[in-house]
């Protein structure tokens, strides 16, 4: 039971940082409704309720349509009342009108952490006072249940990695194909290989001997990227790709597409690169 009820009243102006800023943390209701709505006066109560049962876990914030247009617009809101749930800056679920306690009950139960989720995040805190076997233990214990929570996959993958165990954090990671954390960790692992692999190669040497080679630009692509100088990298591996962008089935392009992966779709300088790649491929 939450020991304090949180309800926000937010603005257009305040939706950033109460709103999409704040369920980067937690996750955040928001309750779209106007005085002159029946419905919303039926809601209210409701959700607000409710909304006390999961304050610990759950915000819960309403937005005056009628004085907060933009928000209401951005979001697309047709009919009022509209609640729309946010976790890490996005809509992960919604509905529209006035539903039975039991259903809005059952939206914020979608929403609270469940007892893995809790675990996990007892097993990162023992990860960051240094209590790493207690982690380890305790992220086992939710993989013995859950084979693919994606905390207890994460933490234990560095634990793994860590340990210079990257076979087993690869294979583990495996079992998160769509998370985006999984794929760049997956991506930094085989970085640090190749790395290892080839520190004692001049490999800067060879691709500056051989400049028209797709295969020595390419693999100094790969050794600037494990040192995370992932610009020189993006540039290298496209010299590969202009040189012969069939070389080893793409492996170029793919390693371009990997390095965008770690920076993010909306880095600078992941867009600049797809343009780039885009005019030599194309």
């Amino acid at each position: 039971m939450a020991t304090e009820q949180r309800v926000l009243d937010v603005t257009d102006a305040t939706f950033q940082t109460a709103v999409i800023d704040a369920s980067k943390t937690k996750p955040v209701v928001v309750d779209f409704w106007a005085p002159w709505c029946g419905p919303c006066r039926i809601l209210g109560p409701i959700i607000e309720k409710v909304a006390d049962e999961f304050a610990d876990d759950v915000i819960l914030a309403k937005i005056n349509v009628d004085e907060n247009q933009q928000s209401a617009g951005q979001y697309r809101v047709q009919g009022i009342p509209a609640v729309k749930a946010f976790k890490d800056g996005r809509v992960v679920n919604e509905f529209t009108g006035a539903l039975p306690e039991s259903q809005v009950r059952a939206f914020f139960q979608s929403l609270a952490p469940t007892e893995a989720d809790r675990a996990a995040s007892d097993a990162e805190q023992m990860l960051l006072s240094g209590d790493i076997a207690g982690a380890e233990a305790r992220f086992q214990e939710i993989l013995a249940s859950i084979p693919d929570d994606p905390k207890a996959v994460l933490g234990m993958a560095n634990i793994f990695a860590s340990r210079d165990e990257f076979d087993e954090a690869d294979n583990l990671l495996k079992r998160l194909p769509a998370n985006r954390q999984a794929k760049v960790m997956r991506h930094q692992i085989f970085l640090e290989q190749y790395a290892r692999k080839h520190a004692g190669e001049d490999l800067r040497g060879e691709a500056a001997a051989n400049p028209s080679d797709p295969r020595t630009r390419y693999r100094w692509g790969l050794m600037l990227a494990a040192g995370g100088d992932y610009v020189a990298a993006l540039g290298e591996l496209l010299e590969s790709v202009r040189n012969d962008k069939h070389w080893e089935d793409g492996a170029a392009r793919k390693s371009m597409l990997a390095i965008f992966e770690i920076l993010g779709m909306d880095s600078t300088i992941t867009r600049d690169y797809q343009r780039r790649l885009e005019n030599v491929l194309f």
